[in-house]
């Protein structure tokens, strides 16, 4: 039997971190459950300790891409999967996603969250990111930024270096097609809190934008190189 890690990074997540953690145990079977905290000052860490296997600990804020480098690289799983601190109760829906790598219908596959109730921004990072995937494997993704996904550890090999920022999924996204790997969009009702339509939302997606586009632009380049 394949081995599942699951590998939750977490910055800050005290208010989110205790029933996400709660909601796998109690639903999700795995062979172990990581938390990368990445240098979080709310108690994060500790929180954490009570309910997972492990709990991986940067002294200082290095980013989702690093973090999730950090997990992946010291976890057992033959499939590993990553899910965001904030999912809550809606972590127990983590089966669909991974049941379709076990069974082997493909080799990663990432949630296509429910549409939130309100409109969030301007789509502005959401579609330069479809659109730079399509443009650089030919796949239209539904789905490019989400940060749910379950991946065959063959797939992290050989897609090396993960983007230490927001441009994460797109770059594993472009990675793995590009690899030749299946790659499918699967429906989860997972939940997790939305950044807002104030200022500190817009900025945020601001920097999720130039993050994005760095992505694209240097898997671009990689691919101009082969």
């Amino acid at each position: 039997m394949k081995k599942v890690s699951i590998v939750i990074p977490a910055y800050n997540e005290a208010a989110y971190i205790t029933d996400t953690l709660h909601a796998i145990r109690r639903s999700v079977p795995c062979d172990e459950l990581i938390v990368v905290d990445d240098g979080s000052c709310d108690g994060t860490a500790e929180l954490a300790a009570k309910r997972a296997d492990r709990v991986l600990v940067h002294e200082t804020n290095q980013g989702k891409g690093a973090a999730l480098m950090t997990g992946w690289r010291d976890c057992c799983g033959d499939i590993v999967v990553f899910l965001d601190a904030d999912l809550r109760e809606s972590a127990a829906e983590a089966n669909r996603l991974i049941q379709p790598v076990l069974g082997g219908t493909c080799d990663m596959a990432i949630a296509q969250l429910p549409a939130p109730s309100r409109r969030i921004g301007l789509g502005l990072a959401k579609g330069l990111a479809r659109r730079g995937i399509y443009w650089l494997t030919g796949f239209w993704a539904l789905a490019p930024l989400s940060g749910q996904r379950a991946v065959r550890r063959k797939v992290l090999e050989a897609a090396g270096k993960l983007d230490s920022g927001f441009g994460i999924e797109v770059g594993l996204t472009v990675d793995a097609l590009r690899a030749g790997f299946v790659v499918k969009e699967i429906p989860v009702p997972f939940s997790h809190r939305y950044t807002g339509n104030d200022w500190s939302g817009f900025l945020h997606r601001g920097r999720e934008f130039v993050a994005i586009s760095r992505a694209l632009g240097q898997k671009w380049k990689e691919g101009v190189r082969t």
